[in-house]
């Protein structure tokens, strides 16, 4: 099976710059949904291409949650995971590498993954970036291209606080 995106690709959308809607904090309050709370927010990238970002929370375990950046793929409806960013609430195996750890860890899709027929996401490394679903929220917009962003944009994630504040200083 051929990959859907190169290694190159996926670098590209990732660093693509994002910005999200005036709005945003409305859309981002998760909602309940089968054992655990979600929401799902769209975003258009300056180059054009369309972005999902998903933030999922466990309703009973507050480390198990995922935050999750795709796109949509060309041609199609469904969304193809670049990363996603998961909790410390299971152990994770990278099938090809053979290591497996219990640790908050990031998945990032790869090209060799794919061509092994496995989810392009399937790839995941621990880290030390964040520790809860908030920080690594704020991680994830961070990393994924929402870090330059022209005008100053906040993201309402702890309830009564606006933690994360993205403007031309913090650039």
């Amino acid at each position: 099976m051929a990959a859907r995106f190169s290694d190159q690709d996926i670098a590209r959308l990732l660093l693509e710059q994002k910005s999200l809607p005036p709005d945003y904090d409305l859309h981002m309050r998760l909602r309940p949904k089968r054992g655990h709370k979600e929401r799902d927010l769209d975003i258009l990238g300056t180059e054009g291409n369309k972005f999902r970002l998903i933030p999922r929370q466990s309703s009973f375990n507050p480390l198990d949650f995922s935050i999750i950046l795709g796109c949509y793929r060309p041609d199609s409806n469904k969304i193809f995971r670049l990363r996603r960013y998961n909790g410390k609430s299971h152990e994770h195996t990278n099938r090809i590498e053979g290591n497996t750890f219990y640790d908050f860890h990031i998945h990032t899709a790869t090209e060799r993954y794919q061509n092994l027929g496995m989810h392009e996401d399937s790839y995941a490394e621990p880290t030390e970036s964040f520790s809860d679903f908030f920080s690594a929220m704020e991680c994830m917009l961070k990393d994924c291209g929402f870090g330059a962003l022209k005008a100053p944009q906040s993201l309402l994630i702890r309830p009564g606080k606006r933690l994360i504040t993205f403007d031309d200083d913090n650039v």
